[in-house]
């Protein structure tokens, strides 16, 4: 018998001070099964690192060619390819010959680095490629009082967010391993 997702609601309260966006978002994910609570949180602060109404999430963990979110233009050209995690180099240097930008962040800790110096030779030569990890004691916490139905306050200021909730505040600062060019 094959297990069945989760459904998580949120609702963000996102107030974006470096790019002046201020706007709330309902967020409704399945986690897979095979998906970490960790790995979801990181969905949700890379959708809130870079909110915008036409930021969506797809179903990136069913069909591989899709990222896990997507900004797509009014005339369906993918804007901002968004991947969570450690893809293959092949599906990296795949995204960014269909998007205007491609956003990597990986979010677990020692391996992310290590998975991060063993592509970095081969994507090099991308320029539309920038990765940003987030820290993974930030990600365990807030993974740690993660519910079905979560409310959460989001400040981002000098690239960092602030996630305020039932949980408290919990400052996640993403380290950027590599910027646009």
């Amino acid at each position: 018998m094959a297990l069945k997702s989760t459904v998580f609601k949120f609702q963000l309260q996102i107030a974006d001070l470096d790019r002046h966006y201020y706007a709330d978002h309902a967020l409704t994910l399945a986690r897979h099964p095979s998906e970490t609570d960790v790995r979801l949180v990181s969905r949700v602060l890379a959708f809130a690192r870079q909110a915008d109404e036409r930021l969506s999430m797809t179903s990136a963990l069913c069909d591989p060619d899709e990222p896990d979110l997507c900004l797509a233009s009014l005339d369906g050209r993918i804007e901002r390819w968004i991947d969570v995690g450690q893809p293959d180099a092949r599906r990296i240097i795949k995204a960014a010959g269909r998007a205007d930008r491609v956003t990597i962040h990986p979010y677990a800790g020692a391996s992310s680095l290590l998975w991060w110096q063993g592509a970095q030779r081969e994507l090099a030569r991308l320029r539309k490629l920038e990765v940003i990890a987030f820290p993974e004691p930030e990600l365990k916490a807030l993974s740690a009082s993660l519910v079905r139905t979560t409310a959460w306050q989001i400040t981002v200021q000098d690239g960092i967010l602030a996630v305020s909730g039932d949980h408290g505040c919990v400052s996640v600062e993403p380290d950027t391993w590599r910027g646009i060019a």
